[in-house]
């Protein structure tokens, strides 16, 4: 089934994706926007969050620019941050970074911050932030160890992937799961339809 309204995905994670799917919703594009993520000096996790998806987004409008085939398109865009306190973790590429990572968080609270940034045809601009509080339980040596040598860390904000083995890390969560996997659903698609994009017509047609 066609639909009207375009949906262009300004991520190349496959867990949007898969969270976009699971709602019905299959973007008909997507444009990861390859952008320098590095946090400015003294800058808050929201902050930045709301910075980067904003930023996606914009890069995403900037580079269809001309093609008739993005018109009328919606854009969608998010970033997540992983922060302990003030302290914003990095998207672990590096095994010593993840150990870092896993290390801090083993036994303690921390949030996960998910900026999206919504561009409609009309270009409007619509953000939201959503923040959920993680706990997880003390780490022995032997569960970072082997966490590690799964490699599930690889590419995630704060070195865990909760949707994989780091699920049985969690003792407390309060705030959306989705969040934490990377895309907030009942906030993004509260944003997709109080802007106009059709989610209810997908769930029947599909």
């Amino acid at each position: 089934m066609a639909f009207d309204d375009k949906l262009i995905l300004a991520s190349g994670s496959p867990r949007r994706v898969e969270l976009l799917a699971q709602v019905g919703i299959e973007p008909d594009r997507l444009m990861p926007m390859d952008l320098d993520e590095t946090p400015k000096k003294s800058e808050h996790p929201r902050s930045l969050a709301r910075r980067l998806c904003a930023e996606k987004a914009e890069a995403a409008l900037t580079a269809i620019k001309g093609d008739p085939g993005a018109l009328g398109s919606y854009i969608l865009a998010a970033d997540t941050v992983v922060a302990v306190g003030r302290r914003i973790l990095p998207k672990t590429e590096m095994v010593d970074e993840a150990s870092s990572a896993l290390h801090l968080l083993s036994g303690r609270s921390h949030r996960v911050f998910t900026g999206i940034c919504l561009i409609t045809p009309d270009k409007k601009i619509r953000q939201r932030i959503v923040d959920t509080k993680v706990r997880f339980k003390r780490l022995s040596g032997l569960d970072i160890e082997n966490y590690l040598a799964s490699g599930q860390w690889r590419g995630k904000a704060g070195g865990y992937a909760i949707q994989g083995i780091a699920g049985s890390f969690v003792v407390k969560l309060v705030g959306s799961y989705t969040n934490v996997v990377g895309l907030p659903l009942q906030e993004t698609l509260s944003l997709l339809s109080g802007e106009g994009y059709d989610i209810h017509r997908r769930w029947v047609e599909a």
